[in-house]
């Protein structure tokens, strides 16, 4: 009897001699999705995570969104408690403010000894132990009745939880194609963005005339929650996969002829056709799936010593010299530190001041922009996928990295334009459906480049995967604290105007409009990059699979 696969492991896509562009014809008769075969080329073992259903996928995916949404929530909720807890720590609002700025810092630094581990010792294991650090800071937090004492459980929940920002994009790359990655890359920016409406949540707390630490409770319990679900579903997806041969299969024999009848189904609106193999293999020629309790396991059958733990984060630094991973860093620094750090702090401080004097308890509604912006992207998800998927084919098959750039073109003009009516309202004491505008046209644009710019620097350089999500989630935490570090301050002693308007807006700008140079130029930034000194330092750690 023969055994079915999912999917079709004699794909002839291939990477070309420079990464990042990736030769994705199909033969005839071979599975394809958007008219691209498969990449990365799966092996025919039914444990490899390639194979894996879409459930057991989706609730991997769902699980790590979760986490990053609780991470950054947890993170970012309470700058709504600035205010009281000036008062009640007896401090000055920048001192106060130190209590969502360090965490913040310490969220980057996470990264440093976390993704060594998961990537030695396997994604599973660290995740749980990371939502037990997480869970255990916030329980922490919700019992401090000090400064101090509050500010060292907010470093330990956000310690653990940073390690949510490099492993949901480390699934991603474990287990989906690259045809598919735009989009899967898209749930879980979202996930992030939707974070930042913690501040909403607390506000009504507040508003309903719950104390702050009512907040840190609502954590715990979905907290909680996610580590059951976790524990039960989360299957560790580190995979050994063997190097595989330009005509596609695997040469050391892993990538076997298993496919038992013709099959045609559709997904993108695209068909795919798995033709019947002429002489299936016997089951004993496959691993069997492992069942549901060694699926449960907390560690994987073999650890990656392939991995330097030490020297791995050292070697991560060597990435900020890397165009596209800078770019990402530089995004998220700045969209966070710039823009988000912005609306977070400058808003509830304006509302409920004249002329609007709102209560302060619904000082935190201005997530609700932020949660409108972010809905109104998730109905364009697969747009990068779709766009790449188009030009592909008008390039005969071969896939740029730069083809998913294009749908930047529009986010790179509406943010800054939103950061301009921000600073204007408030100087001008606008309406408060200014603010709301302004907010939620910058987050729309903002998803874009949190999803975009990752996906465009996974794909276009072949490096160790994890090195680079070290520096990437240390690099934009570090920017993101220098410029909301002293933003009150700024504000305060400058103006709106010349600190949001004439200080912010440019250097948005320049980082958006950097969109046209890889667009234009991307290629031959990619081969000065595979020809460098560079590419060959990174190339020796490279694992098979680890890179894209």
């Amino acid at each position: 009897m023969a055994i079915a696969i999912r999917h079709d492991p004699h794909s002839h896509a291939h990477e070309e001699s420079v990464p990042g562009t990736v030769n994705l014809t199909a033969k005839e008769g071979e599975e394809t999705h958007y008219g691209q075969a498969l990449y990365p080329v799966p092996s025919a073992d039914p444990n490899d995570p390639l194979q894996w259903t879409k459930f057991k996928k989706h609730m991997i995916m769902f699980c790590a969104c979760a986490f990053s949404f609780l991470g950054i929530s947890a993170l970012l909720g309470p700058a709504v408690y600035v205010g009281l807890w000036s008062v009640q720590f007896n401090v000055d609002p920048n001192t106060a403010a130190g209590l969502v700025n360090y965490p913040n810092l310490i969220f980057g630094f996470g990264s440093v000894i976390l993704v060594p581990l998961y990537k030695r010792y396997g994604r599973r294991p660290v995740m749980l132990l990371s939502l037990l650090a997480y869970i255990g800071g916030i329980i922490g937090a919700s019992q401090s009745t000090t400064y101090g004492g509050l500010l060292g459980w907010r470093i330990v929940h956000a310690f653990g939880s940073g390690v949510c920002e490099a492993l949901p994009v480390q699934l991603v790359n474990d287990v989906f194609f690259l045809h598919e990655r735009g989009k899967k890359l898209g749930w879980y920016t979202v996930a992030l963005c939707l974070g930042a409406t913690g501040p909403m949540f607390c506000g009504f707390m507040l508003a309903a005339g719950y104390s702050w630490n009512l907040f840190f409770y609502v954590e715990l319990a979905f907290g909680g929650a996610l580590f059951i679900l976790c524990f039960l579903f989360v299957e560790e997806s580190l995979y050994f996969r063997g190097p595989v041969a330009p005509s596609g299969g695997s040469p050391s024999g892993s990538n076997l002829e298993v496919v038992t009848s013709s099959a045609t189904t559709t997904d993108g609106n695209e068909k795919q056709q798995r033709p019947a193999a002429s002489e299936p293999p016997d089951d004993s020629t496959l691993p069997a799936r492992k069942s549901w309790k060694q699926q449960l396991k907390i560690f994987p059958d073999k650890f990656d010593y392939t991995c330097d733990f030490w020297t791995m984060p050292l070697r991560a630094f060597t990435h900020l010299l890397v165009p596209s991973t800078f770019w990402v860093i530089s995004t998220y620094g700045i969209y966070i530190g710039l823009c988000g750090f912005s609306f977070n702090f400058v808003f509830p401080i304006k509302i409920v001041q004249p002329p609007y004097n709102w209560p302060e308890t619904n000082s935190g509604l201005s997530a609700i922009a932020t949660f409108i912006g972010f809905g109104l992207a998730l109905p364009l998800l697969p747009a990068s996928d779709v766009l790449a998927a188009k030009l592909t084919r008008r390039n005969g098959g071969i896939r740029e990295a730069e083809m998913r750039l294009g749908v930047l073109i529009p986010a790179a003009l509406i943010a800054p334009a939103g950061q301009v009516l921000f600073g204007i309202a408030a100087a001008k004491d606008l309406h408060w459906i200014c603010y709301f505008i302004a907010i939620a046209i910058t987050q729309w644009a903002g998803y874009f480049y949190f999803t975009l710019t990752l996906a465009y620097a996974v794909d276009s350089y072949n490096a160790n995967l994890s090195e680079m999500l070290i520096i990437m989630n240390l690099g934009k935490q570090a920017i993101s604290f220098g410029f909301s570090g002293e933003l009150l301050n700024w504000i305060l002693k400058h103006g709106y105007v010349t600190i949001v308007v004439a200080a912010f807006v440019p250097i948005l700008v320049v980082n958006n409009m950097t969109v046209v140079v890889f667009m234009l130029w991307g290629k031959k930034i990619r081969t000065m990059m595979a020809n460098s000194w560079l590419a060959r330092f990174h190339g020796k750690s490279l694992v098979q699979g680890d890179g894209h």
